[in-house]
């Protein structure tokens, strides 16, 4: 039968039911170096390259912060012209909204407005009082009359006097 390799402490501390005791196994056995010998190299690699990653960091890290602050000017100018186009958009609602309300609202009084004129209009023409369309008429008509004795030839003085005589004759004659 082949012999198992002994265990480290580390793993007989992992073994459930065994009790550990001072002094046993305190001294790693020979075949543990290998291992942690892997481990240390591991852990400089890891170490290595981390250094790496914050060299190159460094001497890419102008060339990707301009990349970022281009990419930024970007996006805030794609998010300017979508919030300016909201803005226009509800600018534009609103506008037509309140106009609606306003035209909503102007309608009644309207309303109120012809009733009243339609009333008042109706009295003043129960006491006679002529409507200023009845006015305007009577000013054409009389702008008409004067524009007619104006076209009219001047009357002589003889033709005035002749009148007057033939209606004397006309009256002595009977009797």
């Amino acid at each position: 039968m082949a012999r198992k390799p002994p265990l480290s402490n580390a793993a007989k501390a992992a073994r459930p039911g065994q009790a550990n005791t001072p002094g046993a196994g305190s001294v790693p056995p020979a075949n543990d170096a290998p291992l942690a010998d892997a481990i240390r190299d591991s852990a400089q690699q890891i170490w290595q390259a981390g250094l790496g990653a914050f060299n190159r960091a460094q001497l890419e890290g102008g060339k990707a912060f301009d990349a970022l602050v281009k990419e930024g000017v970007s996006l805030q100018r794609k998010s300017r012209s979508a919030a300016e186009e909201k803005i226009a958009e509800a600018t534009s609602k609103m506008s037509s909204l309140a106009s609606e309300l306003s035209a909503k609202a102007g309608s009644p009084w309207d309303r109120l407005e012809n009733i009243f004129e339609e009333r008042v209009a109706k009295a003043l023409h129960n006491l006679g009082v002529p409507a200023a369309s009845d006015l305007q008429a009577l000013v054409a008509r009389i702008d008409a009359l004067e524009q007619r004795l104006q076209q009219r030839p001047a009357r002589g003085s003889a033709a005035a006097k002749t009148k007057p005589a033939a209606r004397r004759a006309a009256k002595r004659k009977p009797a």
